[in-house]
């Protein structure tokens, strides 16, 4: 069964070299309640891919809801992401000039426009 979604984001940021192996490690295991932000947060079907040779994370969600900049605002509010942030953005080498950690002014992961699209039938 496929999700209807109003939106889906693709963003990118740089892994800081030495903090590859704690990276992929957290994030074998990620705080429950880090997750639970999301759902309650409409969004879903989210992936972290990582290139090696750019040290890029490349980060693929939908958002299921109605008001994306509520809900981000909510996640950026939860207690729990804040303190994963915490532990990730010491990791993270942002792309976007300006930015200063996760849940900031200005975006910490760059978005990235999307060009092409296919959705074929499931």
């Amino acid at each position: 069964m496929s999700v209807t979604h109003t939106k889906r984001l693709c963003q990118i940021i740089k892994l800081r070299p030495e903090a590859e192996a704690e990276y992929k490690q957290i994030h074998a295991a990620v705080w429950p309640g880090v997750l639970a932000a999301l759902e309650r947060h409409h969004i879903v079907d989210y992936s972290i891919h990582y290139y090696p040779p750019l040290q890029l994370l490349v980060a693929n969600f939908k958002y299921t809801g109605s008001d994306y900049d509520a809900d981000m605002r909510g996640i950026a509010e939860d207690p729990e992401t804040q303190r994963w942030w915490k532990v990730t953005d010491g990791m993270q080498e942002s792309l976007v000039e300006g930015a200063t950690g996760s849940g900031g002014v200005v975006p910490w992961w760059q978005e990235l426009e999307e060009v092409f699209r296919f959705e074929g039938k499931a």
